[in-house]
């Protein structure tokens, strides 16, 4: 089995999935944007052969890599991309160069808003209403039809990065005039904002068939979270899935997945739960970002890097299920933009909690701190796990009122 990887280098969690190809007998190929001389001997010693391109989104470059590769042989059985901004210059590559995989259709629609709201919606899935925007009038007449708050949004991409709640005429001033939209057309998403709880459910899905499935919370929801300095934002995975109000939920993902034609692939998607009942948000044939496979990997027991190149390569995955714990991380802010000074709160958070916790990212004095709006990874983070989600939930939260990472 050969298997070409994109960006085993970047960012650093990649070699997590060229490590799993490795183990179950691939070899890999990596096309990466970064000389191979730079590449970190642990990448290197993963990888059986490396081709240079100037961009890994670019489709001819990584075409004509691919086709370097297959020409000098042995054949290639895969193309893979796990990051967003890869997806779809991988489909088309393989659709280029004759490799199976998700087909640029699937991937299109799970990549723009539009179509995919569109998409689901026109087969009856609940969604919010939404409109394609390019120019300032198109959000203005948007507003106009269904009344403020509404959410804005780049058509694609991922995470929160680009997304403003309009509540009133100022908001979708300074929207529209940080977005560029009232000087040049500009591929974004207005949609109706709903209220409501925010999760996401993820899968791994082999043949069609959902073969792992996790169910995860955000407290508070993604937007607030990123945009208050003051709130020390969690993700919280529930190791409750046969509770009875999971069990709409990951039927309709599972609905969701099948609809879209989405064969063998991670998959990530977000939804609200309100006083409208659960709605689709929006969906990734990817895994989701900030580490969270990390965390599941944590509270399965079990490596689910190493059982997505098993299905990759052979179709199948070892067992995924069983009983797991519950678990998730938080997120430390800085009290303040510039570098970071030091930490408050931490032996107390260790002393109470140092049993369930399994990883901090504690960035050291001097190094700079990043934006709130940069992620929950942008700064430090506390992992945790416990046999109890509202245990779990309550720890991390405790961790949040604890622990301040302080700057100057």
């Amino acid at each position: 089995m050969h298997v070409i990887f994109l960006a085993p280098h970047f960012p650093a969690n990649q070699r997590r999935f060229v490590r799993g190809l490795k183990q179950v007998g691939a070899m890999v190929t990596g096309i990466g944007d970064a000389p191979a001389h730079q590449l970190d001997p642990e990448v290197r010693s993963l990888l059986d052969a490396y081709e240079e391109v100037g961009n890994v989104t670019d489709v001819d470059q990584v075409t004509a890599a691919t086709r370097r590769i297959q020409a000098r042989g042995p054949w290639v059985h895969r193309l893979e991309a796990v990051v967003e901004a890869h997806m779809i210059c991988a489909a088309q590559v393989r659709e280029e160069t004759g490799i199976p995989g998700l087909s640029s259709r699937t991937v299109d629609l799970c990549r723009d808003k539009v179509q995919m709201k569109d998409f689901l919606g026109g087969l009856g899935f609940p969604v919010a209403r939404q409109r394609a925007v390019d120019r300032a009038e198109d959000l203005r007449a948007f507003v106009a039809e269904v009344g403020f708050p509404v959410v804005l949004k780049p058509r694609a991409g991922a995470g929160a990065a680009h997304t403003y709640k309009i509540a009133d005429e100022a908001e979708l001033a300074r929207a529209i005039a940080e977005t560029g939209l009232a000087v040049r057309p500009t591929p974004f998403s207005a949609e109706e904002f709903l209220q409501g709880h925010e999760g996401f459910f993820d899968t791994l899905t082999v043949g069609g068939r959902v073969v792992f499935e996790a169910v995860s919370h955000y407290y508070p929801n993604v937007l607030p979270a990123m945009r208050d300095r003051d709130v020390s934002p969690m993700i919280v995975t529930t190791n409750r899935l046969d509770a009875p109000g999971y069990q709409e939920l990951r039927q309709f993902g599972r609905r969701v997945v099948q609809a879209l034609g989405i064969r063998t692939s991670p998959t990530h998607m977000e939804w609200f739960f309100g006083p409208q009942g659960l709605k689709f948000s929006e969906i990734g044939a990817r895994p989701p970002g900030v580490n969270v496979w990390d965390l599941y990997c944590e509270v399965l027991g079990r490596d689910l890097y190493t059982e997505w190149a098993r299905a990759v390569c052979w179709g199948d995955v070892h067992d995924l299920e069983g009983s797991r714990m519950a678990g998730g991380l938080v997120a430390i802010r800085p009290d303040r933009d510039g570098t970071v000074r030091g930490y408050s709160g931490l032996d107390e958070a260790q002393r109470r909690h140092g049993p369930h916790i399994w990883r901090a990212n504690l960035p050291q004095p001097g190094q700079p701190t990043q934006p709130v709006g940069a992620g929950y990874l942008a700064n430090a983070a506390v992992w945790v796990r416990h046999p109890d989600f509202d245990a779990a939930r309550e720890i991390l939260a405790d961790i949040g009122r604890t622990v301040r990472l302080h700057a100057g």
